[in-house]
């Protein structure tokens, strides 16, 4: 019986042992559960160099990876980060640029013996010619279009020279194609730099298993200090998961097991918003919603040079401008989120964006145009094909059902992504679905889908609309340098392209975020772009 009751109490005390281990080791799990910041990517991440940074996911891995010459805050200003300074002379073609002298790269063996070692002028002049060759073939070699040359004055110092001046040129800088990269790792791994990628960012390369997860650490050399001070980065690491769809996605964030959910998806928009934009009440206990201004402008566009003869009349092109409500689209279809497009095409949140000079819902004048238009031409049974793809078919068959009441026919004809990007590349649809993200925040970038120099396939013009006095005031806007001038002219290129109604536009998008309560810090910019070096997290028992 003794023996009995001595196997009894060891066991419970084994028992009670391990108890107390599962409680200290989950409660140091979760302890550091609130230094690690979770996301998903649904996308996919095909390249951790920054050279090949086109896509949004890739954009915003290598961000947490590596640093610039300068850097844009959430409201679109461009300032220092690994230039401290820089001046701009000979009629704005010349930038120089001061450098900081303790910005280091991530440490690896191939440094030497210190591990690491200063950012030098020579690395931006290594970096950038790194688009330039060919043998590389880097997507972000257009950057330098405008650049006719660049050279390391010394180790301080960086010279940028323009052909031409280019108002928008520090903008342009702030893309990761522009980040600064190390010769010698870039040269030992060759196109594996890809995934062996080596920077200066806030965060350092761990770990990636393609398509499964991507760790990255703390690096504790940044060079960066919040404003009071302290040292950036506040997180321990970032993960991301690649779950392939945004229904899963957002599972997991209701679930808790993410972070971090961006942009509204048909798949939960009902789940999680009323239909006037509002966190529904079962959400508002766990979860922040931060939303702002996106620098996307969603539209149609018409093939100017169609042989299709509803689409040559400028008065159906107004008449389908007039006669669709963009308010109750928004409402209905975006649970409220984004903006309607009664302005131009330029978005709002950018200078030269003017409200007033677009279309707005009237049936009645759709209605007449279309009247005025079968009496011109003799065409009683007006009909036209509307290209999209799957996932904005919800919003082409509204049109389709507005337009119609109006008089005019509208076939909806629904294509794979990669099929429309090549079909309206090349001129093949007469009148089509598309976006426009900006590349850099400055109205030129949209006002260039205009000009006549770049008709696709071997520019963005993709409606080869063309007009002299848009040309010139396009060209004329490179050479003014006062921005408030500069906002006019785009105002005024706008206004242009608005009155021949070569483009739809339908809405102004949004960036919408998602976080957990837990998560501090989390800014929300016009250009989507994930800034985590200023997140916290906050510890819940």
């Amino acid at each position: 019986m003794l023996k009995h009751r001595r196997c009894l109490f060891n066991y419970l005390l084994a028992v009670f042992s391990c108890l107390i281990l599962v409680s200290c080791f989950s409660k140091n799990k979760f302890e550091k559960d609130h230094l690690v910041f979770r996301y998903n990517e649904h996308k996919n991440i095909s390249s951790l160099d920054p050279a090949f940074s086109k896509d949004i996911a890739d954009i915003w891995a290598t961000h947490q990876l590596f640093n610039g010459l300068v850097q844009m805050d959430d409201l679109l200003n461009v300032k220092p980060c690994i230039a401290t300074s820089w001046k701009i002379t000979d009629s704005a073609r010349v930038y120089t640029f001061i450098l900081r002298d303790d910005v280091y790269f991530h440490k690896h063996a191939l440094f030497g013996k210190d591990s690491s070692r200063t950012v030098k002028a020579s690395d931006f002049e290594y970096s950038l010619d790194r688009l330039n060759d060919n043998s590389i073939a880097s997507p972000g070699s257009w950057v330098l279009n405008k650049v006719d040359s660049f050279k390391a004055i010394n180790d301080t110092t960086f010279q940028i020279r323009l052909k031409q001046p280019f108002p928008a040129f520090l903008g342009l800088l702030t893309m990761k194609y522009c980040s600064v990269v190390p010769k010698e790792i870039v040269e030992h791994y060759g196109s594996e730099f890809r995934s062996n990628p080596i920077g200066t960012g806030p965060f350092k390369f761990k770990r990636w298993e393609e398509n499964i997860k991507l760790v990255f650490r703390r690096n504790n050399n940044y060079f960066e200090t919040s404003i009071d001070g302290n040292q950036l980065p506040y997180l321990e690491a970032v993960a991301v998961t690649f779950l392939p769809d945004k229904q899963s996605e957002f599972l997991q964030f209701s679930q808790g097991n993410i972070d971090f959910v961006s942009g509204l998806d048909a798949s939960y928009k009902d789940e999680i918003l009323t239909t006037d934009g509002k966190l529904k009440s079962l959400y508002e206990s766990d979860v922040n919603m931060i939303r702002g201004p996106y620098l996307n402008t969603e539209y149609l566009a018409f093939f100017m040079e169609t042989k299709v003869k509803p689409i040559q009349n400028l008065k159906l092109r107004k008449a389908i401008n007039l006669g669709f409500d963009r308010n109750k689209m928004i409402t209905y279809l975006r649970n409220g989120i984004g903006t309607p497009a009664n302005g131009g095409f330029i978005p709002k949140g950018l200078p030269g964006y003017i409200k007033e000079i677009g279309f707005s819902y009237n049936p009645e004048l759709a209605s007449q145009l279309i009247e005025e238009f079968k009496k011109e031409t003799g065409i009683l049974n007006p009909e036209i094909t509307l290209t999209t793809t799957s996932n904005y078919l919800d919003f082409c068959e509204f049109i389709q059902r507005e337009i119609q009441k109006i008089g005019l026919n509208v076939n909806v004809d629904v294509i794979p992504a990669s099929s429309l990007k090549d079909a309206k590349a090349n001129g093949q649809l007469d009148f089509f679905r598309a976006s426009w993200v900006a590349d850099y925040p400055d109205a030129e970038n949209y006002l260039s889908l205009y000009y006549s120099k770049n008709f696709a396939p071997n520019g963005p013009n993709y409606t080869h609309y063309k007009t002299e006095l848009f040309d010139k005031l396009y060209e004329a806007s490179y050479l003014e340098t006062d921005p408030s001038e500069r906002s006019k002219l785009y105002t005024r290129m706008d206004s242009l392209v608005m009155s021949s109604a070569p483009v739809v536009p339908m809405f102004y998008d949004e960036v919408v975020r998602f976080t957990r309560k837990t998560v501090n810090g989390l800014g929300i910019n016009a250009t989507n772009l994930l800034e985590l070096k200023s997140v916290k997290k906050s510890k819940i028992y």
